[in-house]
């Protein structure tokens, strides 16, 4: 999700880096601001979302608590471009499994999703999230 044309563009430079690495078809959905990636997350359950901070009706950090909140809370992984650097305590916050500050380095982003979907094991635990930031230090792909 992303309103830049050029961050799409790049996400779908990731997405066929991992589909070459993976040996087969990923489905790339896009949206070009929150309030529609919110509704194709609930609709298509995505393994993973990659957001950028900044974006018209609904930036990546009120996405990602939106879809952890919910009723059927989402369970894949959420990704968050970041700005700055300075704002890595909100993607926390959020509830993001990771994040990335700009400018992104299509690579390792490529590197941090399958990193990320390798270890979703796991199902994402429904309990109430504090609103304090967590205090252990999450990995910065």
């Amino acid at each position: 999700m992303s309103p830049d044309p050029a961050s799409r563009d790049m996400m779908r430079l990731v997405v066929r880096s991992i589909e070459r690495r993976h040996g087969s078809p990923i489905t790339f959905l896009e949206a070009s601001n929150g309030e529609e990636g919110v509704r194709i997350a609930r609709r298509a359950r995505p393994d993973v979302i990659v957001a950028d901070e900044i974006a018209s009706r609904e930036g990546a950090f009120s996405l990602a608590r939106t879809l952890h909140d919910d009723f059927d809370p989402y369970q894949g992984k959420i990704v968050i471009l970041l700005e700055r650097r300075q704002d890595e305590w909100l993607a926390n916050w959020s509830g993001a499994d990771a994040w990335f500050v700009k400018p992104i380095d299509p690579f390792e982003l490529a590197d941090g999703l399958l990193e990320l979907v390798a270890k979703s094991t796991e199902p994402r635990s429904t309990e109430p999230r504090s609103t304090e930031p967590r205090s252990t230090e999450k990995e910065t792909a």
